[in-house]
């Protein structure tokens, strides 16, 4: 049943990189031979394993076998995805497998440095990662291979841990095509207002398909600024913000017509942080002294000021990581990209394709933090941790706080590795949180105008593992690393 539920997953990679191979044909490209061998081979494993399993069809899976599937899958997701880079790119094994991880992650952290020069079959394969990572393996195979999904529903929990998606009807498959119908909607809408601008259709599907998932490849070294559109850097901002607010909440305005989206209490204080973070970015853009190299970074007047500071907070809070026309936060100096690395930590909504520890964590340490302020000075109190209507049970509380605490551990793990690999203090502790919480760029030498080449093929290694790690919320990956995991497998 493992390998019959993992040859089903490969399968789905070997269908998408035919899409590849087909943009590859239209533009007369001979890349398409690379998609084409790679997406037989990737078929043929797949059901070679399907074939393997085919008298384990009705076996249950253990808790166990759903993360380990779910983490596996993610990893040959990425090992598969690199071979269009080998072939195509002349990038090395660590530099591709890099690449590949950071589109299915949606991280959208590159080390190639000349992005125009690679086919458009393959610029457009970097984008479709990000759009398939954003809503999620195992969601796109139950959405449009729903097979086994009565057997084996836990699979889709093992993903989409931590994220607050609920069985919104009955069947998991079910639910998996509601949040896929929406997740297409959404990237329809963004690619049409990006073609109203001035962005080719082309350009305009592969922009939508990071900005949706909140990835930031885009087709272009320059990102969103290669345009010079302020039309294209709000329509970027609008629909970065709306695909970090939770799915499910758009599927529950769908059905009841309500105004269920605002009554969220997670979804408001995202969005007073936003509006917080912009008006304080405004600030320290008219107030913060800034290093006379950065004149040039620095917007001038109060729309161009009050643009710049939309865009860089919707970019780095919804860890898509897109650059505008004057994005560069590091030659803005630190009194702009230490805020930009807390906004990096702390991500947005449950739920959404953004990374970062989550908000809805962060309201519930935070009012666990005053409970126990309270209980100090009246120890007999019986307190709760709420969110809107709703008590959150003592678990998820200590979940919240152990997905922090192992967080910030994992952030000086990474920081002190990437120190030893000779990197200095900016550039360890930017990359760390950048590739945790899946942003893309980081500070120092890894900021907006540079890229993740200068990195040692170690160092590409380590921050694929971490962009994995981020992507499926800690825990997932964490727990195949616990004796007790392989002991005890029920």
């Amino acid at each position: 049943m493992k390998k019959g539920i993992f040859g089903i997953l490969v399968n789905m990679e070997s269908i998408f990189l035919l899409f590849a191979m087909l943009v590859a044909i239209f533009y007369g490209e001979d890349s398409w031979l690379c998609f084409l061998l790679t997406a037989l081979g990737t078929f043929a494993v797949g059901s070679f394993c399907i074939y393997l399993s085919r008298k384990e069809i009705n076996k249950r899976m253990n808790r166990a076998d759903n993360f380990l599937i779910v983490a596996l899958s993610w990893i040959v997701f990425s090992a598969v995805g690199m071979v269009p880079y080998l072939c195509l790119a002349d990038m090395d094994v660590a530099s591709a497998f890099f690449e590949t991880t950071s589109g299915f992650t949606t991280t959208g952290a590159t080390c190639i440095n000349d992005i125009e020069s690679l086919p458009k079959s393959l610029l457009f394969w970097r984008a479709l990662t990000q759009w398939i990572g954003g809503l999620g393996i195992v969601v796109f195979s139950f959405a449009l291979i729903p097979v086994y999904e009565m057997k084996n529903s836990n699979i889709y929990s093992a993903e989409v841990t931590g994220l607050g998606l609920d069985k919104l009807r009955p069947k998991i498959g079910s639910t998996a095509r509601r949040v896929l119908l929406i997740y297409l909607v959404l990237t329809g809408a963004c690619a049409f207002f990006y073609w109203l601008g001035p962005m080719n259709l082309y350009d305009a599907v592969c922009h939508a398909f990071s900005t949706i998932a909140t990835g930031g490849f885009s087709t272009h070294s320059k990102s969103i600024a290669y345009f010079q559109s302020s039309y294209l850097e709000y329509v970027a901002s609008v629909f970065m913000i709306v695909s970090s607010l939770n799915f499910s909440l758009y599927y529950y305005m769908s059905i009841r017509r309500s105004r269920v989206l605002f009554q969220n209490e997670e979804v408001r204080v995202f969005l007073a942080y936003i509006a917080v973070a912009v008006v304080g970015f405004v600030l320290l853009f008219y107030f913060s002294p800034v290093p006379a190299s950065a004149e040039a970074f620095m917007p001038k007047g109060f729309e161009e000021t009050f643009r710049t500071a939309l865009f860089h907070v919707s970019s780095i809070a919804t860890s898509t990581g897109l650059s505008a026309q004057k994005f560069d936060y590091v030659a803005w100096g630190a009194s702009f990209w230490m805020p930009t690395v807390v906004i990096m930590a702390i991500g947005a909504c449950a739920g959404s394709t953004a990374g970062g520890i989550k908000i809805i964590r962060i309201i519930i340490c935070a009012k666990s933090v005053f409970n126990e302020l309270v209980l100090m000075l009246h120890p007999r109190a019986v307190l709760g941790v709420r969110i809107g209507k709703q008590i959150v049970p003592d678990n998820k509380v200590r979940q919240a706080l152990s997905f922090i605490f192992i967080y910030i551990l994992l952030v000086v793990i990474a920081m002190t590795c990437y120190s030893l690999l000779g990197a200095d203090v900016d550039t360890a502790l930017g990359s760390s949180i950048s590739m945790l919480s899946n942003v893309g760029p980081g500070t120092g030498i890894t900021g907006p105008a540079g890229t993740f080449a200068v990195v040692p093929s170690a160092g590409k290694w380590l921050m694929s593992a971490y962009m994995l790690i981020g992507r499926l919320e800690i825990f997932t990956v964490l727990f195949l690393f616990m004796p007790t995991y392989w002991k005890d497998r029920k």
